[in-house]
């Protein structure tokens, strides 16, 4: 004798969630197991039954949701990388505190934001041992972006090796509280990377930053 199935209405996921949950095949079988070995003295309330046929609706319109959902992903992300590469050859400023030498002898650009006016800035240039080579005071600067260039010697006068460079910049206000700085590198594009699920620029000086770090693209210059 086949024991009677429970009238409780049973759960619905969306495909790929969670095993404990039911998808659409599993919810059919039970419903037609159910009408099949009811208890014909308890008979499935019509109420409760059009209840899970509604389940069921609601289930299978959820499915066409995520499935148009993950379309339309797809398509953005790829219109995203595709974007990303018309950064190549592009000289842009991306978040960072990373500037590059050169063997030109013009030095190299330094820039920065400050979040308020400051009393005391300090730009400590470090080589990639982490020894500290330079440190230039530019005394008081107003709230906003900060730009200038390291002559590329050191605090003796001495002229450093091309290749890249560390920049940290403390500032403070007036009253001895520290300001907010937003460092930045400044690079031309050179190529683009996907292998991580998003877009990576990778830049003339060696850096590499997630095309979300990206704060200002230069125009080209004719």
């Amino acid at each position: 004798m086949v024991n009677p199935v429970s009238s409780q209405s049973p759960q619905l996921t969306t495909e790929g969630s969670q095993q404990s949950g039911m998808g659409r095949e599993d919810f059919l079988k039970l419903l037609v197991a159910q009408l099949k070995h009811q208890d014909p003295l308890k008979p499935v309330e019509n109420t409760e039954f059009v209840s899970q046929l509604a389940q069921f609706s609601s289930l299978e319109q959820t499915i066409g949701i995520n499935s148009r959902l993950d379309l339309l992903a797809l398509q953005s992300k790829g219109q995203s990388n595709t974007d990303a590469v018309g950064f190549i050859g592009k000289k842009v400023n991306v978040a960072g505190s990373t500037i590059s030498l050169d063997s030109s002898g013009t030095g190299a650009p330094i820039s920065f934001e400050l979040a308020g006016a400051s009393e005391k800035t300090n730009v400590v240039i470090r080589d990639q041992a982490g020894n500290a080579v330079r440190t230039l005071e530019l005394g008081s600067r107003t709230a906003g972006q900060v730009t200038l260039r390291w002559d590329g010697k050191n605090t003796t006068g001495i002229s450093q090796k091309p290749g890249n460079y560390s920049v940290s910049v403390e500032a403070s206000s007036a009253d001895g509280s520290t300001v907010y700085v937003a460092q930045k590198t400044v690079g031309t594009v050179t190529s683009v990377s996907f292998d991580r699920g998003y877009a990576v620029l990778t830049l003339d000086n060696g850096v590499t930053a997630p095309v979300s770090d990206l704060l200002e693209v230069q125009a080209t210059s004719k």
